[in-house]
């Protein structure tokens, strides 16, 4: 057996999981009042330290799935993603509408990467 690596771990869920190499991200969230381009760039900034406490850094993400509350808001989003994004790391990603844990919210990211 492999072992399985936690960070954050809380009551009802860990912010990342590590095992066999991979780390998974629990859905990253903006602050509430924030626009659309702020929660993102609160979420990625978010995404950078989880990262970085699993032993990674945004060149090794994988796989992006973005969750948007209204997809009106998508322009908005991928002109922060894009310049997020390591040039020459662009990982597979699908973003979609969604209800999201509360009105407040507007952007989601779930994350997979390599350590």
């Amino acid at each position: 057996m492999s072992d399985i690596t936690r960070i954050d771990t809380g009551k009802r869920m860990s912010q990342a999981v590590i095992h066999n190499g991979t780390i998974y991200l629990a859905g990253q969230v903006g602050d509430p009042g924030q626009s659309v381009a702020e929660q993102t760039k609160t979420i990625l900034g978010r995404i950078e330290a989880l990262l970085e406490q699993a032993g990674s850094d945004k060149t090794r993400i994988l796989q992006a799935t973005i969750w948007l509350a209204d997809m009106a808001d998508f322009a908005e989003m991928n002109a922060v993603w894009d310049a997020w994004v390591a040039p020459g790391h662009a990982p597979t990603r699908a973003a979609g509408e969604s209800k999201l844990a509360t009105p407040d919210y507007k952007v989601e990211i779930i994350i997979v990467a390599a350590t």
